[in-house]
């Protein structure tokens, strides 16, 4: 597949198959993850896989935008090892190395033939009580992955893209 046609074709899925994802696929998946590139190296992601029954039901628990997907991967960063910004602010980064870390993971899943969606509509404190988070882990994300429904279509608002000129400046922002 062509990389551009990730960008192109790749939408957020909300209807999934009643179908496994695959060990092997799973695996690929925790790979993209694992070779994204992180502030320092420190790489504070934390990810859960979840696909047993038990955890699954959990997650239902937690979220109604599971999807009735068979996967689930709960994305978090340690506080704890985030690095900082060495320059004024102190700025941490654990936030955006999650970020870039399930990016890369919604890629490769899409890349096999899979499809997802990244779910923000989560109760954290629920999501932190039914497993076990730590206190320094920092939720980022949920995000459900599966094979998609033979009807699954993207949202309307997939194609509602700004032009690249109300989005992109050069050498300066318009003053």
């Amino acid at each position: 597949m062509e990389y551009e046609d990730i960008f192109r074709k790749r939408y957020s899925v909300r209807k999934y198959k009643d179908q496994l994802v695959e060990d092997e696929k799973l695996n690929k998946i925790l790979e993209a993850g694992r070779l994204a590139p992180t502030a320092g190296n420190h790489q504070p992601q934390r990810i859960l896989v979840v696909n047993s029954e038990e955890g699954l039901a959990k997650m239902q628990a937690c979220t109604p935008c599971h999807f009735n997907a068979k996967l689930l991967f709960l994305v978090c960063y340690d506080k704890q090892a985030e690095h900082h910004n060495h320059y004024g602010d102190q700025r941490p980064y654990g936030e955006v190395d999650a970020s870039i870390v399930l990016t890369h993971m919604m890629l490769e899943v899409y890349n096999l033939g899979l499809g997802s969606v990244w779910v923000g509509l989560f109760n954290p404190q629920l999501l932190r009580k039914k497993f076990c988070i730590p206190d320094h882990y920092e939720i980022l994300g949920i995000m459900p992955v599966g094979y998609p429904a033979d009807d699954a279509e993207p949202s309307k608002m997939h194609y509602e893209k700004y032009p690249v000129e109300e989005t992109v400046f050069y050498n300066t922002f318009k003053c």
